[in-house]
């Protein structure tokens, strides 16, 4: 992939085609991975009062971010990479495939208002398909590939827990192939990065695969919906 964020552009136009972002506009609600309605989680992470730092990778970061800066309690989602060390972690590098870095979002949320538990449900649900391989949508490589980083042991117990569930469950056709290993660092990533479904709207990329990540959020988790995303740019974050 070029290092350029417009890049995407053509990726995506010669996997879905014209007619399909045509056809995008005049039914804006399909998405090119169908959100799949899910259960909680049986086992969640306790509450606490200290703002919580959360690390997931679902295929290209501009999606994932927007999700997570729609959903209420969420006090900021960034953009960025993991998994790989802190000299590769920039875009062209990580574009390779070869740094061992995964396009990821680091979500800071309040446990007053939102559990682990529920960001583990969205991030299944609506942020991406946990059962592509190194892969999300028209983009392809193990910086695409669904992670999730614990920062801790409980959230490692939690997100074991919670895949085991679901595959038991059968919610998905295949099974998840979610890697759950611990958070070695994050980088944020490129300022360009930021807010970017927010920024580009009607980009073909964005349009497509992205905003109806937005409008299924919104259908599936009316309670934790918010209209106006909270943005990397206006963020207050106290610790």
């Amino acid at each position: 992939m070029s290092p350029s964020p417009f890049s995407r552009l053509s990726i995506c136009a010669a996997t879905v085609g014209a007619l399909a972002i045509a056809a995008f506009a005049v039914a804006p609600s399909r998405a090119s991975e169908d959100a799949v309605i899910i259960p909680a989680p049986a086992i969640d992470a306790q509450a606490s009062d200290a703002i919580q730092t959360a690390v997931v990778a679902g295929g290209c970061f501009w999606g994932v971010q927007g999700v997570f800066q729609h959903t209420a309690g969420v006090v900021n989602a960034v953009s960025g990479y993991a998994g790989g060390n802190k000299s590769t972690a920039r875009y062209d590098i990580v574009s390779t495939g070869s740094t061992g870095h995964a396009e990821s979002v680091e979500i800071k949320y309040d446990p007053k208002k939102i559990s682990y538990g529920k960001i583990l449900q969205i991030f299944f649900s609506v942020a991406h398909n946990p059962t592509e391989l190194n892969r999300q949508g028209p983009d392809s490589g193990t910086q695409y590939r669904s992670a999730i980083f614990t920062t801790n042991d409980e959230q490692k117990k939690v997100a074991d827990a919670y895949i085991a569930q679901l595959n038991a469950a059968k919610v998905y056709d295949k099974p998840i192939v979610t890697k759950v290993g611990p958070l070695e660092g994050f980088y944020p990533a490129e300022n360009y990065h930021q807010d970017y479904l927010t920024l580009h709207p009607s980009q073909p990329y964005i349009a497509y695969n992205d905003l109806p990540k937005i409008e299924n959020l919104k259908k599936i988790f009316a309670a934790n919906y918010l209209e106006k995303p909270t943005l990397v740019s206006s963020a207050k974050v106290t610790n």
